[in-house]
């Protein structure tokens, strides 16, 4: 289909805007730390907005959609409620070290405590693996935009990818975190009123508002069920263990939004809100995602269900809304993610690759560029996206995978109980799960648990137990952990 006129109008005004805050931002950036934490100032609602808004992307709307159209309820179950729960059970700890972090080492990268952490070579590891990994990631939220706006507006994939793509290397590049941020906020909003949208015309198509219980009763039964294999119990639990190391930081754009925070009352008040919103607007948005069978039965691809929904549901003027909340959410995720991972690549990888780095009196141009050839290697993945598995491959069975290995010695070693874990202990337990994933992507394992989770739990393994057999522990890393049980605000 072509666009209405309206829509048109409605998205090019969503990308028009997202240019001027860039513009906007720019001037607000006079320095790195404006631009990588914007100067620690960052209050506490825009951050937990923020925290959402960047855990969440156009995925949601094609590999997950996909998930509640086979699987129902579940898809609930698995992601949005373990992300609220470990993100509220966590309110306290992780969010107060990261804001302890910055103001006590000054860090603008969540990577940069790792040199008195561990040592530099265990920084250098998960620094390179960590930005090798999110190439994957954000190009699967390329392509999940791309999916959409092929089946909704008839539009190439390469030209959907490419022109959110550019749009968010202009605003990150030009407006560093305040453009990020500030973008955030108008990117939630356009989604809240997009699903909003949806969610009331699809339970007014299906006869009105006790549609949202009756749909159960029609579908399958096991579309009801808490768990649906293979998203099993078991897979849940993984899930929780993984979220848990990933929204609390281990995802570092997440980190950066606590590290940008004034204080650790607001930092912990950011990630309340957060939680909050994964607890219940989850509940809204995929309402229509699980009631799709029954308008749209028999689909032969679940992924474009969704764009599907769309057309058959909205009225011409509404389309372009919610295809400006789809853009709204992959550009959310993917520009938090640009942001810190040029933060990561000036602040802890460049520096070590030469001196002149080190004491860059150009840090803010050298971020600019930095931030423009990650986001361009992004879009290059995004365009040969299914060599890898599609989106749902991308974003589970890879980055799911390979997340746990790389974020276990920066999430566990803030944790006061590990202070024996090492820099021995951290780059074994990182290689143990590199190889445990090279290992169960060559075999069939029957069990998506154990494929995602695998690597994960023989990293935890390798962690704790060389950690324990450690009995010196070396004074800076005492004086570390001492100084993050210390307020400061």
């Amino acid at each position: 289909m072509v666009l209405d006129k309206i829509d048109l109008i409605v998205v090019i005004l969503f990308f028009l805007s997202m240019l001027v805050i860039g513009v906007w931002s720019y001037f607000k950036s006079r320095n790195s730390e404006d631009y990588f934490v914007a100067g620690g100032k960052l209050p506490w609602w825009l951050a937990g907005i923020s925290h959402h808004v960047s855990g969440h992307s156009g995925a949601v709307f094609v590999a997950y959609a996909a998930v509640a159209y086979t699987h129902g309820f579940t898809m609930y179950m698995w992601w949005a409620f373990p992300v609220g729960v470990v993100i509220i059970a966590s309110a306290k700890i992780f969010p107060v070290y990261w804001v302890r972090l910055r103001k006590n080492f000054q860090i603008q990268s969540p990577l940069e405590y790792l040199k008195v952490r561990y040592n530099l070579w265990t920084q250098q590891i998960i620094a390179w693996a960590g930005v090798i990994l999110k190439v994957f990631d954000v190009g699967a939220k390329w392509a999940a935009i791309g999916i959409l706006l092929h089946v909704v507006a008839g539009i190439p994939m390469m030209t959907g990818i490419l022109v959110s793509g550019v749009v968010t290397i202009i605003y990150v590049t030009f407006g560093g975190l305040w453009g990020v941020i500030i973008t955030d906020l108008i990117q939630f909003i356009v989604q809240v009123l997009g699903g909003v949208v949806m969610f009331v015309l699809v339970v007014k198509h299906l006869g009105g508002w006790s549609s949202i219980t009756g749909i159960w009763k029609e579908l399958p039964p096991e579309h009801s069920q808490l768990f649906n294999d293979p998203y099993t119990a078991a897979f849940v639990g993984i899930m929780f263990f993984l979220y848990f190391l990933s929204y609390n930081g281990g995802s570092w754009s997440l980190a950066t939004r606590y590290i940008s925070s004034p204080s650790e009352k607001e930092a912990s008040k950011a990630a309340r809100l957060s939680g909050i919103l994964y607890l219940i607007w989850p509940l809204i948005l995929f309402f229509p995602m699980w009631a799709a069978p029954l308008i749209l039965p028999g689909l032969e691809n679940p992924s474009e269900s969704y764009g599907y929904l769309m057309l058959k549901i909205l009225p011409q003027g509404m389309i372009g809304l919610v295809i400006a909340s789809l853009f709204a959410a992959t550009m959310g995720m993917t520009s938090s993610d640009v942001n810190t991972i040029a933060a990561v690549i000036t602040r802890d990888i460049l520096p070590i690759m030469s001196d002149k780095f080190r004491n860059d009196k150009h840090s803010l141009r050298t971020a600019r560029i930095t931030t423009f050839i990650f986001t361009l290697a992004t879009l290059i993945l995004a365009l040969n996206y299914e060599r890898f598995g599609g989106v749902l491959g991308l974003i589970v069975n890879w980055f799911g995978a390979l997340l746990g290995p790389t974020a276990m010695p920066l999430m566990l070693g803030l944790i006061p109980a590990f202070k024996k874990c090492g820099p021995v202990a951290a780059i074994s337990s990182i290689l143990a799960g590199l190889l445990t994933f090279v290992i169960t992507k060559d075999m069939n394992t029957h069990s998506l648990a154990i494929e995602v989770g695998l690597p994960t739990i023989i990293a935890g393994i390798v962690f704790v137990g060389v950690g324990l057999s450690t009995k010196v522990v070396p004074e800076r890393v005492k004086n570390m952990i001492t100084s993050l049980k210390k307020a400061t605000d």
